[in-house]
């Protein structure tokens, strides 16, 4: 086996590619390495394909692998890695949306990337270096790939631009860009900003593109030296190889459907998506109707012809179509519903739509209908998060649900799948800039969306519908965030920019830019397309026509409810919150949590405390909380000399005195003599447990605490002070005796 090693500068660092050590019956399997952060990416194609599948069939998987960072995947009783978390997910789906424009669509052979980390340094996150493994391994095996691309990372610090920024670096960074492409034209993109202005965000794909160029040429210069021969002929199915009595059948169709295109396509009163599945359904009709006389064949009866005409416009049909749609943009700059090609379809946002939630939303862009709800929970519900390289916790999260209702389907449901987490992913990225930070507002916040119809970009739909219900919510963000998806038509020489993409234009040579922002600035991106990529020139257009569509859904918006409303539901559970000495944690918590149990179980509430020593008390009970809260400052209460207690209970008699309750956590010790000024025979003549009695705190000395009765009361006339005895109280003794001896240490038991 030989073994390849190639080397060169990635920002300030090596990038190191190795070739041949490992995985010799993958198709291609390559190392990446950036510092020590290394990871294994292998891409494959079967032999076969499979049946009866109108797609390109690739997978992307991201396989975290826990030993490659040093730790050991938890709880308890669940030690392998399972489930993929939310992070590769979203890491499998960027590197796949980067990819899959630069394979030939109508590929109906099987690909499969995947990407495994090996080791992780906790400087370079592994997503880059998996983006570069992956982009080298499809390059040099034999899979059909208009390739070289790469990838990269663009931060902001302090206004200045860091190429392959550290993990430290992105944790302050204004910016976080991650860009796939060859240094001229962008097949990938995903970003989020601190609501960065659009002049500096568009300067940092110039720097992303800058610093990819030389990178792309790297992987191409190493498939020069070591890449497989790509296959060809045999090897590879594709989709509808027709025969040449197909190609001049289609043809005449095609012929056939332009004279009914105007009538049928771009002459729908409502424009509608499911009107147009019906029109389009009765053009396939009519064309059937006009062809299956005209095809019989004595071998070939009206049925058989009818099914082969089936079968045939099945093949083609739907992409005849986008290609129309497309044409009719470019030539005539018409869109099937007769809209310009700069605007918005009708907006509708409505608030308060739910009785009993925390707060609610309705966003409607044209047929696209989000559902945004918002619940507001305790601290301690927050989302607890593991993945390979940390272990963290999320006070907000925004989950995006897509039945199969919303686009007229019906579909077994298998719960959230690779597509709702990425969308959910996004608008949740979205919000986070405006959100409040956590000691303005403790509450652990859960968004959901739910698709209540789909017909272009549900996910920037669920962006402008959360926002919506966090103000409803009463959630004090700082500013509305709208999201909208620009699309763009395309042959390879012409190209035109699309707002407010729908069905139809979002086919072959489009794209899908989805910008959500405040009117201050941009807070995520997120870009595929279907093209080989674009331009600086193409993304400058699509930026100008974004931001004219955000500040359009905005002013709707912020008619609607123009500010967080100033009280939460009523239904919203109430959070108090107060300082305590952290030394005093565990008099809260108790032996074994027994105190703070008891608490939380006989007034129906939740009890968090963060090591600081922050108290949050959470309940839908706004009379329960107080009274939580007075007890918990009764427990860590300091008692300090000199201080008054009306009401202190006796809990214990002795012969010398009576311990009395002062705070939950102190006693005070009530010595004989300071019952009374006169002389006090016996405690029990004056003092019988369950006695409340006025005190003052007289001394603290090594934790315990001496009170005084007799101070509070007016000293008689005459009255001359006894010398007090030091006794068992104070474990002392008489300073006129001497201390008995001690016995030996061997007499002792």
């Amino acid at each position: 086996m030989t073994i390849k090693r190639f080397e060169t500068d990635f920002g300030d660092k090596k990038l190191i590619i190795e070739c041949g050590r490992l995985a010799p019956q993958a198709g291609a399997a390559v190392t990446a390495q950036i510092g020590d952060t290394t990871i294994l990416a292998t891409a494959t194609m079967s032999k076969e394909a499979r049946e009866n599948i109108d797609f390109f069939p690739m997978m992307v998987d991201y396989e975290e692998r826990y030993f490659a960072a040093g730790r050991i995947k938890g709880p308890r009783f669940i030690k392998r890695e399972g489930r993929p978390s939310s992070e590769a997910v979203l890491t499998g789906r960027m590197i796949d949306r980067g990819l899959r424009p630069l394979f030939p669509q109508d590929l109906r052979n099987d690909v499969q990337v995947i990407c495994l980390p090996l080791s992780i340094d906790y400087d370079n996150k592994p997503d880059i270096v998996a983006i570069i493994a992956a982009c080298t391994a499809v390059h040099i095996s034999n899979i059909p790939f208009d390739g070289p691309v790469a990838g990269v990372r663009v931060g902001m610090v302090n206004g200045h631009y860091i190429v392959n920024p550290t993990m430290d670096e992105i944790e302050y960074s204004d910016l976080h860009l991650v860009v796939m492409g060859d240094g001229e034209r962008i097949t990938m993109v995903e970003c989020s900003a601190k609501e960065l202005n659009d002049k500096d965000t568009k300067q940092a794909f110039t720097v992303a593109m800058e610093a990819i160029g030389p990178i792309a040429k790297f992987i191409d210069d190493i498939r020069t030296e070591i890449g497989l021969k790509k296959a060809a002929g045999e090897e590879l199915i594709f989709k509808n190889e027709w025969s040449s009595e197909d190609q001049k059948v289609i043809g005449e169709i095609k012929a056939a459907a332009m004279p009914h295109l105007d009538k049928f396509l771009f002459n729908t009163p409502k424009g509608s998506k499911e009107e147009r599945k019906e029109i389009l359904t009765d053009l396939e009709a009519l064309l059937i109707n006009e062809f299956k006389t005209k095809l019989t064949l004595p071998e070939r009866d009206v049925e058989a012809t009818e099914e082969y005409l089936k079968e045939l416009i099945t093949g083609f049909f739907y992409k005849f179509i986008e290609e129309q749609v497309t044409s009719a943009i470019l030539e005539k700059d018409q869109r099937v519903d007769g809209r310009k090609l700069d605007q918005v379809r009708p907006l509708i946002a409505e608030v308060g739509i739910l009785p009993r939630t925390h707060g609610s939303a309705l966003f409607n862009r044209g047929e696209t209908q989000i559902l945004s709800v918002v619940t507001l929970g305790a601290p301690g519900d927050d989302l607890s998060v593991e993945t390979m390289e940390t272990d963290g916790n999320k006070k907000y999260f925004h989950h995006y649900n897509f039945l199969p209702f919303c686009v007229g389907e019906v579909k077994p449901i298998r719960g959230a799948g690779r597509r709702e987490i990425g969308h959910g992913a996004l608008a949740e990225k979205a919000l986070r800039p405006v959100l409040p930070p956590e000691e303005e507002f403790p509450y652990t916040v859960r968004v959901v969306s739910e698709v209540m119809g789909s017909n272009g970009s549900s996910s920037m739909a669920a962006t402008c519908g959360s926002s919506l219900a966090l103000m409803d919510a009463g959630v004090p963000i700082k500013k509305s965030v709208a999201g909208i998806a620009i699309g763009m038509a395309s042959d390879g020489k012409r190209w035109k920019i699309l707002t407010d993409i729908q069905d139809l234009e979002d086919g072959p040579g489009g794209m899908d830019f989805k910008f959500t922002s405040t009117r201050d600035g941009i807070t995520a991106i997120q870009m595929d397309t279907k093209t080989r990529g674009l331009t600086i020139d193409i993304l400058d257009s699509a930026f100008i026509q974004m931001r004219r569509a955000i500040n359009e859904i905005l002013d709707t918006m912020e008619k609607t409810i123009p500010k967080p409303k100033e009280a939460l539901s009523p239904y919203a559970p109430r959070i108090i919150y107060f300082m305590i000495d952290p030394q005093k944690i565990g008099d809260v918590i108790g032996p074994g949590g027994k105190v703070i149990r008891a608490i939380t179980d006989e007034l129906d509430l939740q009890i968090d405390i963060n090591d600081d020593g922050m108290v949050l008390i959470t309940s839908t009970n706004a009379d329960n909380a107080k009274e939580a809260e007075k007890i918990i400052k009764e427990l860590v209460r300091v008692v300090e000399v000199g201080e008054i207690f009306d009401e202190a209970e006796v809990v214990k008699i002795m012969s010398f005195g009576a311990f009395l309750n002062l705070t939950s956590g102190t006693d005070g010790f009530l010595h004989v003599s300071e019952i009374a000024w006169e002389r006090v025979e016996k405690v029990t003549d004056r003092l019988k447990l369950g006695d409340k009695v006025r005190v003052k705190v007289t001394r603290i000395e090594d934790g315990k605490v001496d009170v005084s009765a007799n101070v509070l009361l007016p000293k008689p006339e005459g009255y001359s002070a006894r010398p007090r005895r030091r006794g068992p109280r104070s474990g002392g003794y008489r300073k006129d005796r001497k201390p008995p001896r001690k016995k030996p240490r061997t007499q002792r038991r």
